[in-house]
This record gives structure tokens, sequence and C-alpha cells, in this order.
């Protein structure tokens, strides 16, 4: 190795300047082993062609495999995972369920629930079915949650197959087949306590099925087999010809799931509070299911009734109940009538492998479902959750290897260039649908040459997109990529309350994924990091009146990203709580700021602080040591834990603008959900960059950094520039492919 030693003039606020400039190659970098599998298709969505890669590595990593969505034995086709589908694939009959929506009927709360009316974990985004699960940690409060049901047909027989999220004790969850239709709704039997239209019932629990007549619930001989693969928690039944043949016609087919009762020999009672053995939450009509299949539900709705403040919003939320898309269930469970939900399964398309994907939604809003790398058991444990102002390792309460996110994906197909990404995180207290049906992601899906837009599940309620929080946005957008036409240039970033707080801690993390961002009621929790955002414009929305985020607060946030001259604009609007903009639901100047502008990937400024107590290596969340053309920082003294590099390259020919002064003025916004909302908005921009000659020369300022790399090209310059250094001790600088 060739090193070239420099000593500057000491500038007055450096200990002392001298810089080590070494012809090399690049490092070791945070990249994914080329020798393992990776999707073409998700690394074109994204920015890897670029090195540094922007963002943590876990962005990159090839996706999981997931024991629940593979095939064995005579199934191959592959999974939905848009959550409410239905399709034809490969002679097979697919229905794919939403995760996490087995909350029965509505009937009476259990005041023991804990995620109930006592319960803080859930309160913007409260389920509608009152059903508990024992509390035996066998049923991990999930031991019912359906996630695909399927059918095909045999030579001699029809098989189904149903995979459950949950599967610690096979034994303890049970499944009815409702088959073939009735003039009048009939009652499932062995104490499902629900009825629909139905021919014949097929009921099975652990390894043990048994049928029976609809008309009156007679008992049918038959050789039913049944297969329980507890590693992909699927269950396999085949019901024979001798007592039921569909031939090539179509058939109604209903399904629910619920738990067993061992010792009676029927679905297990709900009672009024859970304990070890038996539910709590019962419903008047006694369902004991807790998931049923072929549903459609309706979504969030904001209206002039959502409520203004957290009280009141928490109360709409509540009597809407729609945010874990089981209120039609709910209810209908409540009344004991689940006639509304069944499929008729076509089987001439089944035994000539015809294909439909009629039932598969390509844009609007959606769920999807997802394989996560990280799995710390089964189920949902509440004990996990996180807590108000987490700042360490936590898993969440959704624990499984499956995660939900929502998506909306614009009406108008993919530009050339795919369709941009906004990330849009959800509040504290509220789910990842919490922007589902709303104009909120509408506005940003529509804008432009149209963006998805994501909401991650997040873990749970309060991750603070932290630790399993962070890496789970991370996750998402990966997924994303494998499904959809991306523009990696085309990325921002929103949300509202934690997530807005979110918004501003991934963006000073990694400012090269994000072109802007808009926090919604939100204040920075990294104030030491804003100057990452150098080249990543803000918006910001403020509540006078706001509980959380109150006005000193937000307040200090705005002077911190005037201090480190930011550009950002900022609406303050004085007759607004916490919860109105959430429930105003109208966003035309965020959605004008976030616009179609790109990703600043070669700036000729690069300003950018590491922070490794920001770090969770556990989770796959690494900040990159450096952003843009800038790598490979090391730190002088890894104990500070932080480092801190401003950089102008005067390579490019253009000196980036100045701070422009402080403009302010009035507006009302109209349009939403409640009456017109006056603001005071104030601005800070730049003055247009200017061209200049381009000039072989770098400007480093450094605070305990031993060591960067600096990638030439994208800086445009030379293999040996004139680098001049300010820093508080030696600095070695390595030059990318010189």
């Amino acid at each position: 190795m060739i090193k070239f030693l420099n000593v500057w003039k000491v500038r007055p606020f450096a200990l002392f300047v001298f810089a080590v400039l070494s012809i090399q190659g690049c490092r070791e970098n945070n990249k994914i082993n080329e020798s393992q599998s990776i999707d073409v298709d998700q690394l074109a969505g994204l920015p890897s062609d670029l090195i540094p890669r922007p963002g943590p590595p876990i962005l990159y990593a090839p996706p999981p495999v997931a024991p629940q969505l593979s095939n064995t034995g005579v199934w191959n086709a592959q999974p939905i995972l848009i959550s409410g589908a239905t399709a034809y694939r490969s002679g097979e009959f697919i229905y794919q369920d939403w995760l996490f929506d087995d909350h029965g009927a509505a009937g009476t709360q259990d005041f023991t629930d804990p995620q109930g009316l006592g319960s803080t974990s859930y309160i913007f985004s409260r389920k509608a079915g009152t059903l508990t699960y024992p509390t035996n940690s066998a049923y991990a409060n999930n031991a019912a949650d359906l996630v695909e049901l399927r059918v095909q047909a045999l030579n001699n027989a029809t098989a189904f197959r149903l995979t459950l999220n949950t599967m610690m004790e096979p034994e303890l969850s049970a499944f009815t087949l409702a088959i073939g239709a009735s003039d009048e709704p009939v009652d499932w039997p062995l104490g499902a306590g629900v009825r629909s239209p139905a021919a014949i019932f097929v009921t099975v629990h652990g390894n043990e099925a048994v049928a029976h007549k609809a008309s009156d619930l007679t008992v049918i001989e038959a050789d039913i087999t049944v297969n329980v693969d507890r590693v992909r928690r699927q269950i396999e039944v085949r019901v024979p010809h001798g007592i039921w043949r569909p031939g090539r016609g179509k058939v109604r087919l209903a399904a629910g799931v619920g738990l067993w009762d061992l010792e009676s020999g029927q679905y297990l009672q709900p009672g009024l509070i859970a304990n070890d053995t038996t539910p709590g939450g019962a419903a008047i009509s006694g369902a004991a299911l807790y998931n049923v299949a072929f549903r459609e539900e309706p979504m969030p709705q904001f209206t002039a009734k959502s409520g203004r403040t957290i009280v009141d919003a928490a109360a709409q939320a509540l009597a809407e109940a729609h945010f874990w898309r089981e209120r039609a269930q709910a209810d209908a469970l409540s009344s004991g009538d689940i006639s509304a939900f069944y499929a008729v399964v076509d089987f001439a398309k089944l035994m000539d492998s015809i294909t439909d994907e009629s039932g598969v939604p390509l844009t609007g809003h959606m769920n999807r479902i997802f394989a996560s790398r990280f799995e710390y058991g089964q189920g949902v444990d509440y004990a996990r959750q996180c807590g108000i102002g987490t700042t360490g390792e936590c898993d969440g309460p959704l624990i499984g290897q499956l995660q939900p996110y929502a998506i909306y994906v614009p009406r108008t197909p993919p530009s050339v260039e795919g369709y941009g990404l906004t990330l849009l995180l959800h509040a504290l207290s509220a789910n990842f649908n919490q922007y589902l049906g709303s104009r909120h992601a509408e506005q940003y899906g529509e804008r432009g040459r149209g963006s998805i837009v994501i909401t991650p599940a997040a873990r749970g309620p309060d991750g603070f997109y932290i630790d399993m929080a962070e890496a789970d946005v991370f996750e998402v957008w990966a997924d994303v990529a494998r499904h959809y036409k991306l523009d990696p240039e085309w990325v921002a970033m929103s949300g509202i309350s934690m997530g807005g707080i979110g918004s501003f801690r991934l963006a000073s993390r990694y400012p090269d994924l994000f072109a802007r961002i808009a926090p919604v009621v939100a204040t920075t929790p990294v104030e030491h990091l804003v100057a990452s955002m150098h080249n990543v414009p803000v918006m910001m929305w403020v509540s006078a009146l706001d509980e959380l985020q109150s006005l000193p607060l937000t307040e200090l946030t705005v002077q911190a990203l005037d201090s480190a001259g930011l550009r950002y604009d900022v609406l303050s609007f004085p007759t607004w709580d916490h919860l109105s903009p959430s429930t105003y639901d109208y966003y035309p100047q965020a959605t004008a700021f976030l616009g179609e502008h790109l990703v600043e990937r070669n700036p000729a400024r690069v300003r950018y602080i590491i922070d490794r107590s920001q770090d969770s290596p556990r989770a796959g969340v690494v900040a990159p040591s450096g952003a843009y053309w800038v790598s490979n920082i090391e730190l002088n003294d890894e104990q500070l834990l932080t480092g801190e590099i401003d950089i102008v390259t005067e390579g490019l020919g253009v000196a980036q603008g100045e701070p422009t002064p402080l403009s302010s003025n009035v507006g009302v916004l109209s349009g939403g959900s409640h009456e017109p909302a006056p603001y005071v908005r104030r601005q800070r921009g730049w003055s247009s960059s200017t061209a200049i000659p381009p000039t072989d020369r770098v400007h480093i300022k450094a605070r305990n950094v031993k060591y960067l790399q600096i990638d030439p090209t994208r800086a445009g310059l030379s293999c040996f520039p004139d680098i001049r250094i300010e820093a508080d001790g030696p600095v070695e600088v390595g030059l990318i492919g010189c």
C-alpha cells in the first residue's frame, strides 16, 4: 500500500490537522455474501448497485424460507400473500386470510384481555371481537388464526389444506368445513355455535376428523384421512368420494376455526373471563369460532365523526373497530349466522388446472403477508411490548415469522422506471392498518406517476422504529421490491406521531435512502443526528394544542433543523390537537412537498454523524459507516460511539446554496373531515446552487474519525485529489478503485 503524507495548516478550532492519503482498494463493506441466492428483481428495485449500499444490510438480504408458506406432497401452487384474496393456481383453489384477525364474536368484554378496554396497547386500532384465548401458553394468544385454506381435486377424494399461524399443540385447535348448500342456514355441529347453509360438515381436531349430515347432524361413517405437519403448521384433510363427490360442479364452501375441548369432545366453549383452560369474552350467541374464512371486511373510515382529541378519537376507534379486518366477522359471529362468508369453488377449473387470478386485487388498499427472518416464538406475546420511550432491544408482541403490512398500490400502472415508494409509518397504540382506506395514503400514492405506500406492522404498537421495529420496516421494503417494480431513486417517508418520530430517526440514520420526509405531530428523537439529513428536506405539521408533542417540544426540533442549516417547511395549526391531523385526513401540502423529488445520490456536500448506540446488530439494522459517496468511516475512539464528517467536493462543479431568510405566511386548510383549519407556514430553503469550475479538490472536516473512504467517481475527483482536512486527530483517506 502506497501512502502520501500531507500536513495541513491548523484552523483555529482544530487541535491538529493532517491527512494520510492511501491509494488502495475498498475495505470490507457491509454487504450480502454474494454466494447467497438473491432475487434479482428485488435488487433491481433497490439502490443495490451503489457502493456503499444505502441503508442496512437487511434491506438487501434474500428472502428467508417460511415453512408455513412452503408446499409438500400434492400441493404445488405459490401462496397469494394478499389477505382476503382467492385464486385458482396449479389445480388448486386458494384462499388467503388476514393475520391476527382471530378475535371471534363481538360479545362481553373480558377485563383481563391484553388487547381490551383496560389496555393501552392499541387504543387507536381496537379489535371488534372480544373472544380471548385461555391463558395457558400452549394457545399463545393465536392458536385459531387461519392463514390459508386450499382445495384440490384428487382421483378418489377432495383434498383440503388449512394453515395456521400458530400450532403449539395441534390437538388444541379445530376447524369445520361446511360443504355444499341448503335452503336455510343450519347449525354447525359439535358446539361451534354458528349456522350457515351446508350439505355436510367435516370437523377436524388434531389427527381426527368426523363428518355430519347437515340436515340432522347425524354422523357419516367415512375414512377421512388427516395429516398434521407441525413444522409447516398445516393440516391436510382428504374427504373420499364415497361420502361426497363434487364432480365438475361448483360447490359452496365455508370454514371456521376454533379451539377443541379434549374432555367433552367438542369446541371449547367460551366464558366471560379467560383462565388456564377456558376462553373469555363470550357472546350471547355462544359462538366458539375465532376465525372464519372467505370474508369481505370493511376498511376504516375517516368522517366528521372520527373525533378530534385523543379521547373521542379513541372512542370512535373502538366503535368502528375496523383495524384488524375482522369487524364483519365479529358482528356475524355475534349473531350466530355466518351465511355471508363462503366461496363457490369451481371444480372444473381445478380438474382442468385453469389459472384464474380474478380474485386477487392489483391496486388500491391491501394487506400483504411476508416471511420475516426473525422468529421469537409463536403467536402473540403481550409481555414483549416495548413501552413508551423504549430505547433498547425489544421483540414486540408479534413474535412469529409471518408478519402483515398495509400497502396502497396506485391505480395507474407503473412507469418505465417503476413505482415510487413512500413509507407511511404508524403511530403509537395503532397498527399497520392506521391509514387503510385513508385519503392520506391515497394522496401520497396517486401523486405524480404513482407511488406505492406501505405501513409496516413494526412488530407491535410501540416499537418506536428501534431494533426489531426498525428491522420490520426494511424487511417490508425488501418484500415490496420482490413483488412490484420500484424506482429506487424515488423514495419518501412520512408518519404521524410515533410514525413521524420514526421518520426523523430513520432519515437521520440512512439519509441517502430518502428524497424527503414529512413527519406529522412529531419531534426528532435523535436531535444530535439531524445534520445527517443535510440533503433531505423536511416538512413538519405541528398542532399548537398537542397533548403529547407539545409546541415547545416541536419548536426544539425546528430549532435543531434551523441550527443545522437544513431546508424545512413547517405548518402550525393553532386549533388542532394531537389527533386532529390524523382524523382530518387531508394532506395536499405534504403531498405536493414530497412530490416526485428523487434521492440526491451525489451531492456536493456530505454531512454524516455515526452513532453506534443506535445500532442493533441482532436485528440487522446497523447504519452504514458513511453515506452517499463517503463510506467505511472508522472512529478514532470507539468508546465514544460517535463520529462526524462534513465533506465538500469541488469536483462536481457545483456549489450548494446557502440557507435563505425565513419566510412565513398564513393559510386555511379545507377539504378534510372537519371544518377548515387555519395554519401558519414557515419555510427556510437554500439559495440556488451555482456552477463552479470543476476542481480536483475535496475539503474534509472530521471529529473522532481516523479513516474514511471516498468514491472519487461519484465525487468528481481523480485518484490524486487535493485533500484539505480539519480534524481533531490524524485522518487516513482511502479512494475506492484507485
